[in-house]
């Protein structure tokens, strides 16, 4: 119900019988369209869209071009606290990880790679593209770049699983920590039928540099993170 006359304006008011009426629907269900919307309420379309553009930027609702505006999908949040794999993120919060291998094999590190790695140009390095799902739904694609005179002997079958748990329990080499640097950007045309996104969705771009305790790097990851469905949160003390 909109009260016209109330002091809380109209376009959070509507905000909230959006949000009432999004409890009633799973994700991926379509609202009424902004015309249905105005003509319900006898409001502008003007107001309308200000509620669905903050519903939209509040992670509630996700618009698709040509298609309308349905119900977001739930943001998976990831504390930028601790190092973890991604499949130990994802069953930590209830949620069944799952890796798709999209290439796998050994190469020659380049001049750009060698420098990230810290390693000699031509060194051999295990390039891996994987696309990650939590609960079939895609999430990410991650290339990872790996020293295969540190990270021996690794099979594709192995990266179905977690790579961590395989550097540690089967490589007996201890993890240390991680550098990560996030950035906002938005989604490029090679990437939209592997994530399930449009052309311009945003996207994290995420670089990562993980060493194992003696110092040695072991990974550098460029991942592309949908920005619908992930979101990543800093705890902060003073």
């Amino acid at each position: 119900m909109i009260i016209k006359d109330s002091h809380i304006p109209i376009y959070f008011q509507l905000e909230m019988e959006i949000k009432e009426i999004v409890k009633g629907l799973n994700p991926g269900d379509p609202i009424s369209s902004e015309r249905e919307f105005s003509e319900k309420y006898d409001i502008s379309r003007m107001t309308v869209r200000q509620a669905i553009n903050n519903l939209v930027n509040e992670g509630i609702l996700v618009r698709k071009r040509g298609k309308g505006t349905f119900v977001a999908e739930q943001k998976v949040e990831q504390p930028l606290s601790g190092l973890t794999s991604f499949s130990e993120d994802m069953r930590s919060r209830g949620l069944k990880p799952l890796t798709k291998i999209l290439s796998f094999q050994q190469i020659s590190s380049d001049k750009n790679i060698a420098a990230k790695l810290k390693i000699a140009e031509g060194v051999p390095v295990y390039e891996v593209s994987r696309l990650r799902l939590a609960d079939e739904s895609p999430m990410a694609l991650e290339i990872s770049y790996l020293p295969a005179n540190i990270i021996t002997d690794l099979t594709e079958d192995t990266v179905h699983a977690s790579l961590y748990e395989y550097i540690e329990n089967e490589l007996n080499l201890k993890i240390s920590h991680a550098t990560q640097t996030l950035e906002s950007s938005l989604a490029q045309k090679s990437e939209c039928s592997i994530l399930q996104i449009e052309e311009g969705d945003p996207v994290l771009l995420i670089e990562r540099f993980s060493y194992l305790q003696n110092g040695e790097a072991f990974e550098y990851v460029k991942s592309i993170y949908r920005g619908d469905r992930y979101k990543f949160v800093i705890d902060m003390k003073r």
